[in-house]
């Protein structure tokens, strides 16, 4: 099985109005794209949907379900590379809307702080994460949402659970590249792991 972060094709909304063929330095072709990922690590952000109470609680976490270029059904959660020139704020924001939908309403600070640094290696075993294509160097942010969110892209729909619900190996061994690790390492950092 193959496992890796997910990195949708370009919408034809890239920055500067510009497509995924023309000569915008802040996407590459998947000729530049698969030599970059060769050479060096590459940066992402994944963010963790999260529905909280009043207090701040955390009460919900938004695990979404994709199908593999291979027809295989995995969770996993928001992800997505930061682009050339693009703000991790920005970027985040951008896959939070990509992936939950327009209406989702995340609740970014001005300066976004990520409860952990993930490093994927396409070598299983060297860390609890794992992309067979790459090297990855993801930053992990818990994100509360206010609004409706409606799957895009490849998310096919987004399970609301419990924090008790998202913490068990069940969920873990359906979820992609060591991303059950992550989610209990989130749940961890909002003080919702029991």
């Amino acid at each position: 099985m193959s496992v890796r972060t997910p990195d949708p094709e370009p919408t034809g909304d890239e920055p500067f109005g510009q497509s995924a063929g023309s000569s915008n330095p802040g996407w590459l072709s998947e000729v530049e794209l698969a030599e970059a990922r060769r050479r060096m690590p590459m940066l992402y952000v994944e963010g963790v949907p999260v529905r909280v109470d009043g207090m701040g609680q955390v009460t919900e976490i938004g695990i979404l379900l994709r199908a593999t270029p291979m027809g295989e059904m995995t969770r996993t959660i928001v992800s997505g590379r930061v682009r050339y020139g693009e703000t991790v704020r920005d970027a985040l924001f951008r896959h939070l809307e990509n992936d939950l939908g327009p209406m989702a309403f995340p609740l970014l600070p001005p300066q976004p702080s990520p409860f952990t640094v993930a490093e994927y290696f396409p070598i299983p075993g060297v860390s609890a994460f794992h992309d067979d294509r790459q090297h990855a160097v993801s930053l992990a942010f818990v994100v509360p949402v206010s609004g409706t969110c409606e799957p895009r892209q490849d998310a096919l729909e987004v399970t609301w659970m419990t924090p008790e619900e998202a913490a068990t190996d069940a969920l873990a061994d359906e979820m992609e590249g060591g991303r059950g690790t992550l989610i209990r390492l989130a749940l961890a950092s909002v003080g919702a792991l029991r």
